[in-house]
């Protein structure tokens, strides 16, 4: 037993250790990608893309389920984006609620007998509405297909113009933000694919007309360490993989894509749990396995905010939703694994997720255990393991630190002492208690794929956006 427990607390401490060279390594990438894309954007720029007959026109498309009391302003929202020229496509997932009803009366929406070309598969679309006040907005209502990827299959075969960008209904974008993303297809636009950013926690931020006008920390202590969280994976994570060609996924919350890339895969597959980064995989292995070089690329920006779960309960159903998505998507495309012709994601990306994100979570909760047993048997020498501890979380709280700094350095709109000083606090509970919990959730996420469970949609709960106080 005693020998056991001492290979498996060994293998446990050497996973740690190589998982934080790992860490570290993403992160000097970051940094140093950090410093370049801030000398790019002091050039600014913004007004030569609004401005140039080379910008391409772009269709966003709102998936939308129910949602009558946000739909609106979401469609607002959408219409001060600064881009030269943008299509609305809304998508009502065969809402039982008053979603189109609300549409209809806010910008007087009728029918249209345009035919629409279909594409990629999606549900049947029961009708096309048109606006008779907003002449670029089209309404969408079909059957419901039980998923998300459904609703924004839809919405691509009805978009016009060569780029599509797919958002939620309830995230707010930035008025910037297409312009931002928009930068890769210019510079490269034969190669460029798709196009992601920065997805940044609104909660205890202060929304007015469809903008956050004003950043702050969440009230909420779960909901404030997911925004150290968030930071540590966007800018120290995905800034890395980017720069080297290796980026895996591309948040559901805001990507643009070239329609035709989209078209060419067949669209988001409706068997995915996580149908954002099932699309990415597919697309790189799709255009690797033509000899097509093609790019898939992060723009470090905060480009869109979204609402983080604020209860235990929303949090785990969300992070095991995730993983079960993540396990999917690696076993889908197993076949892209250490391949050379996949490029960084077949020979790096992969088997870091192999190896730190989907084994790494058994091996984790394992050597939990294992640790703990060994401890009270009096097999490990308990002096070393505190000390190791010890040293494991103040690295772990160095790096969200660090990304915390590096995000602070270059906002456009910093966070008051005392914000700044409650994420400091988060970055350590982030590493005791919070990181052991989505371990454990993990786990058992995986243990219920190997069951044949999991491809469940459970919603969760909105509070919605605080908006600012009436003056009047």
């Amino acid at each position: 037993m005693s020998t056991v427990v001492t290979v498996v607390s060994s293998l446990f401490l050497a996973y740690f250790i190589a998982l934080d060279l790992v860490y570290a390594s993403l992160f000097a990438v970051s940094f140093y990608q950090s410093g370049v894309h801030m000398r790019r954007r002091a050039l600014g720029g913004d007004d030569v893309v609004l401005r140039s007959p080379l910008t391409p026109p772009m269709s966003i498309v709102l998936p939308a389920y129910n949602e009558e009391a946000c739909i609106v302003a979401s469609v607002d929202a959408a219409r001060l984006l600064e881009y030269p020229e943008l299509e609305i496509v809304v998508v009502d997932d065969g809402s039982t609620d008053e979603t189109l009803a609300r549409l209809t009366e806010a910008y007087d929406l009728v029918r249209s007998r345009a035919p629409l070309r279909l594409q990629v598969p999606c549900a049947p679309i029961r009708a096309v509405h048109i606006s008779r006040r907003l002449p670029n907005l089209v309404v969408l209502c079909k059957e419901n297909g039980g998923c998300k990827a459904d609703a924004l299959n839809a919405g691509i075969n009805a978009a016009r113009y060569p780029l599509v960008c797919v958002t939620d209904a309830d995230t707010v974008l930035e008025k910037d933000a297409l312009l931002r993303a928009v930068r890769p297809f210019l510079e490269r636009p034969r190669e460029t694919v798709a196009v992601g950013g920065t997805v940044r926690i609104v909660n205890g931020c202060t929304v007015d007309d469809g903008r956050v006008t004003r950043v702050a920390a969440p009230r909420s202590l779960l909901a404030a360490v997911q925004v150290v969280e968030y930071m540590r994976a966007f800018i120290a994570s995905r800034m890395a993989w980017s720069s080297i060609g290796g980026l895996f996924l591309i948040s559901g919350a805001f990507g643009v894509f070239r329609k035709d890339a989209l078209v060419e895969v067949g669209g988001y597959d409706v068997r995915a749990i996580g149908e954002d980064m099932e699309l990415v995989l597919r697309l790189r292995h799709h255009f690797s396995a033509r000899r097509r070089r093609s790019r898939i690329v992060f723009v470090p920006d905060p480009v869109v905010w979204t609402e983080a779960p604020e209860s235990l309960g929303d949090l785990r159903r969300q992070r095991k939703r995730w993983h079960r998505g993540l396990l999917q998507c690696l076993w889908w495309h197993r076949g892209m694994l250490l391949r050379p012709s996949c490029g960084a994601v077949g020979v790096l990306g992969l088997p870091y997720l192999w190896l730190f994100e989907a084994g790494g979570t058994a091996m984790e909760v394992v050597g939990y255990v294992t640790v703990v047993v060994g401890a009270v048997l009096g097999v490990l020498d308990v002096e070393f393991l505190v000390l190791f501890t010890l040293l494991a979380m103040a690295y772990g709280v160095a790096l969200s630190v660090s990304a915390l700094a590096m995000d602070e350095s270059r906002s456009l709109r910093p966070q008051s002492a005392g914000d700044i000083g409650r994420l400091l606090l988060c970055t350590l509970l982030e590493n005791v208690g919070y990181r052991q919990m989505n371990a454990l959730w993990r786990f058992t996420a995986m243990l219920d794929m190997l069951r044949g469970r999991g491809h469940t949609w459970d919603p969760l709960s909105r509070k919605g956006f605080k908006a600012e106080p009436d003056e009047s």
